[in-house]
């Protein structure tokens, strides 16, 4: 699943429109949606993100014996 997915089932679930979010995040729905075109967010957008939203964002890499990285 592409990130740009992901973050739109957490808005609805949330119940958190793009535009508020962009002002969550003092920024532009209109740069929120070329983001999500794009499906390029940095790892430090998406903390912004989950801070705004307030959840818990982690990313891990798990070895094929399921060790986290």
């Amino acid at each position: 699943m592409m990130m740009t997915e992901k973050i739109k089932i957490l808005l609805l679930k949330e119940d958190v429109s793009i535009k508020e979010l962009a002002k969550r995040l003092n920024t532009t729905p209109q740069n929120i949606t070329n983001k999500f075109k794009r499906d390029n967010f940095s790892e430090k957008e998406l903390l912004g993100i989950a801070e705004a939203l307030n959840v818990e964002y982690t990313a891990n890499f798990i070895t094929s014996k399921g060790e986290k990285i």
